[in-house]
């Protein structure tokens, strides 16, 4: 007797939804700073950070990098506890994606298991959970860096 080992299939509702949660907390993390270049700084705690960066604007499409900055002064710290995301949005879609994550620069909705890389069936669908939790947690807990231009009267 054999067994049949089903491969894994992304549940594409969720995915879908995950995608539209993600956008509507990025537009919250961004408060219209939409420029390429503009980027906002979220302070968790005296040794975590979190840094939002728009790297490119089209007329549907939004590209973002949020980096996780550790600030552990006197101490050189890798790539591993440095974590990075490249997200695009798309505003026709009203959708986010994270679409780059460490040293995966595209990933794939489904992996056969187990792999190389070690690479998890779902990985895009819980790469896109992370990323839902780290804007969570700047929206909840994070006190941003504004920089104010004071108009001085003549």
């Amino acid at each position: 007797m054999s067994v049949v080992v089903k491969k894994y299939r992304p549940h594409l509702p969720t995915l879908m939804t995950l995608f539209e949660v993600n956008y509507m907390l990025l537009l919250r993390v961004l408060a219209d700073k939409e420029q390429v270049g503009e980027q906002r700084c979220f302070f968790i705690s005296d040794f975590l950070s979190y840094r939002v960066r728009v790297d490119e604007v089209t007329k549907y499409t939004t590209l973002l990098t949020i980096n996780q900055e550790a600030n552990i002064h006197g101490y050189n710290l890798t790539a591993l506890f440095r974590p990075k995301m490249v997200i695009r949005l798309y505003h026709d879609a009203r959708m986010a994606e994270v679409i780059s994550n460490q040293d995966v620069q595209q990933i794939k909705p489904r992996y056969d298991y187990p792999n190389n890389k070690m690479h998890l069936p779902d990985e895009k669908q819980q790469i896109n959970y992370f990323l839902k939790e780290w804007l969570q947690l700047c929206l909840q807990l994070g006190q941003v860096q504004i920089n104010l231009n004071i108009l001085k009267k003549s």
